[in-house]
């Protein structure tokens, strides 16, 4: 496994202890989730902006 860096302290992720590698790996689980709900967000962002703007084309439409 690589170097990894924490507070600006680098380890050799083969001298970590059992629970340090599963506590590293369950940040890494944790990261990845978290990107993929940033792009969930961002998917429903852009879905709601173009609701919204089919809502303010409709409006005006009735005008």
């Amino acid at each position: 496994m690589p170097m990894i860096k924490i507070d600006n302290v680098e380890y050799d992720t083969d001298k970590l202890s059992e629970t340090a590698k599963a506590q590293l790996m369950n940040l890494q689980v944790v990261d990845q989730k978290i990107a993929a709900t940033q792009q969930e967000l961002a998917i429903q962002q852009t879905a709601r902006n173009a609701y919204a703007q089919t809502l303010k084309d409709a409006l005006a439409a009735q005008n």
